[in-house]
């Protein structure tokens, strides 16, 4: 049976949290304005048997059952109710049948469990919320959890970080999926910027981990606030009394990632920062953020962000100051 890219399947489950299962309910089922071309088809599908409850006591009722997902071009997996219990085997064998025949499968935060357990992210990248990054890895150890990232797509497989990052992930798969522009018209609708941080490698803005002993904290702490100065490996590893080997090594194991992509990412979330809430010029920004000039700083900011830093001050600027639709 052929499979429908508008039709979206969004998996309810028992004591999820409400606010991320309305999370893709919203994204797939805003109108998008007239001449768009393109309308989604939600089906809101009970994982298990009623009665369905959720946050603050609310029951609720999925009109569909699992056996809608046979047509789904897209499968959400909006949340799950504990990252220790395994999810029921009905529901991840019907994920396992959808990814088999070509469905899109999403894990909202930890929904990523669920996607997990039916075996769709060995050998892939992943996210999750980051408070359970770690919970994630232990119990998937064929998954390479990226603690920072907001959402990864692997293109039949999605995931993403808690709360608003499944917001972006919504978005960036109806942009995907149709287009940037009914992309735009919801976030519009949502008063959301369309992407906060592009469509590719997107980061939490958590720039010092908290597994870190007191020099190695010491050093990224100096790092965040002297991004503007001349800063190197070399200099960083003389602050924490260490050869550079030493320092590469232990900073990577420790943050997972090598110090000059650590300092460059910072430099970058550093710049969006400014692009948000200053009307510097590109020129000042780089310059602010170490980067020396604007022609320096545009390669980096489109490859981590996806797009210019002209185009992200505009995107957050979409929005007027006071709140109205532009």
């Amino acid at each position: 049976m052929t499979r429908d890219p508008s039709v979206v399947s969004v998996l309810v489950f028992d004591r999820s949290p409400l606010f991320e299962m309305s999370v893709p309910l919203s994204v797939f089922s805003t109108d998008i304005p007239r001449g768009a071309g393109h309308r989604f088809e939600l089906q809101s599908v009970a994982a298990e048997q009623g009665p369905l409850r959720t946050t603050g006591g609310l029951e609720i009722r999925a009109p569909y059952e699992l056996d809608a997902l046979r047509t789904a071009g897209i499968v959400v997996v909006p949340a799950w109710r504990d990252p220790h219990e395994r999810p029921g085997e009905p529901v991840l064998a019907a994920l396992q049948a959808a990814h088999a025949d070509g469905a899109v499968i999403v894990g909202l935060c930890l929904g990523a469990f669920v996607v997990a357990a039916a075996g769709l992210l060995d050998g892939r990248r992943a996210a999750t919320h980051w408070a359970f990054t770690g919970a994630l890895a232990a119990a998937y150890p064929k998954v390479t959890v990226d603690p920072a990232a907001l959402f990864v797509d692997e293109g039949d497989v999605l995931t993403s970080a808690g709360a608003a990052a499944g917001i972006d992930a919504c978005l960036h798969l109806v942009r995907r999926t149709i287009g940037a522009g009914p992309a735009a018209a919801i976030a519009r609708r949502m008063v959301v910027p369309p992407q906060r941080s592009g469509t590719q490698a997107q980061y939490l803005d958590q720039p010092v981990p908290g597994r870190l002993d007191d020099d190695m904290f010491a050093v990224l702490a100096h790092a965040l606030e002297h991004l503007g100065s001349p800063l190197d490996v070399e200099g960083m590893a003389a602050r924490a009394h260490m050869s550079r080997r030493a320092f590469d090594r232990r900073f990577r194991a420790a943050v997972g990632d090598s110090p000059m992509r650590w300092l460059l990412h910072q430099r970058v979330l550093h710049a969006q920062r400014l692009l948000e809430g200053t009307d510097l010029s590109v020129d000042a920004i780089a310059h602010h953020v170490g980067l020396g000039a604007g022609v320096s700083l545009r390669p980096h900011f489109r490859r981590q962000v996806g797009i210019s830093p002209q185009a992200y001050r505009q995107a957050f600027r979409a929005i007027d100051a006071s709140g109205r639709l532009t």
